[in-house]
């Protein structure tokens, strides 16, 4: 039986807003600040919990530059023991992002790989069954519980119209649903003791090509006539013309 948990736990680092350039008219985060992505932080959360029952470690590991590391400075005051800052990853790709963390992760050990669901800048839900499928390990995914027995882990999967039961051996990786907890905020002496925690700092290793190209962002460009009518009647006649003129009536 597993005496203690090895966990690990990958937490985005996010802009905390996105603002228009107005020399492009496409998103940029000049900037702006970091913050921890909100699922990721029910990852974490999740990590801790396990940690605390069952013994153990849970280590952090995120990608980012140097901004990304009061992120996971925020992550070591909730609980976990150490943390793992990769730096030299640029993109959003999933398939990259996944191939850059399966072959970190393949060089350790570890009992659980956990994520969030998702993440709010995509939204794409990907790396965790990508990384799930080249780490050749199960996947329990969108878990709105988890429980460890032993070498298994129990969870169950939230879907929109119904919940299923899913149990594993580990290793194994789980990603979680917002709904499986809810995450602590830390006290100021866990963020002070946070700075005395270790954080490793280490460049990617080197990437494959993109099988994904963006071409570009932009804003949606609005253009307002504000034409005001006193005369209600006449207000409806004009937007019903230029109704008709749309759908072609």
């Amino acid at each position: 039986m597993y005496v203690a948990l090895n966990i690990l736990v990958f937490l985005k680092a996010i802009p905390e807003d996105v603002k228009e350039d107005p020399r492009t008219h496409g998103p940029t985060v000049e900037g702006v600040k970091l913050k921890m992505d909100d699922i990721s932080r029910n990852a974490v959360e999740e990590a801790i919990r396990l940690k605390e029952k069952h013994g153990g470690r849970a280590t952090g590991i995120t990608f980012g530059s140097d901004a990304a590391t009061l992120v996971m400075k925020e992550a070591l005051a909730m609980g976990l023991d150490e943390g793992v800052l990769i730096k030299g990853y640029a993109g959003n790709n999933p398939s990259l992002t996944a191939s850059v963390l399966a072959e970190r992760v393949s060089r350790m050990q570890w009992d659980l790989l956990m994520f969030g669901f998702s993440s709010a800048d995509s939204y794409t839900a990907q790396v965790p069954p990508m990384v799930s499928y080249m780490l050749k390990r199960p996947l329990i995914g969108n878990a709105v519980s988890l429980r460890v027995e032993g070498k298994t882990v129990k969870g169950v999967s939230s879907y929109e119209d119904y919940n299923v039961a899913y149990e594993a051996e580990m290793p194994a990786v789980i990603s979680v649903a917002q709904e499986i907890n809810t995450p602590r905020i830390p006290t100021l002496l866990q963020i002070m003791a946070a700075s005395k925690k270790p954080l490793s700092v280490e460049q990617a290793q080197a990437q494959s090509a993109r099988t994904l190209q963006v071409l570009g962002h932009t804003f949606p460009m609005s253009q307002r006539k504000r034409i005001i009518f006193e005369d209600t009647n006449k207000g409806v006649e004009e937007v019903a013309a230029v109704l008709r003129q749309v759908l072609g009536k």
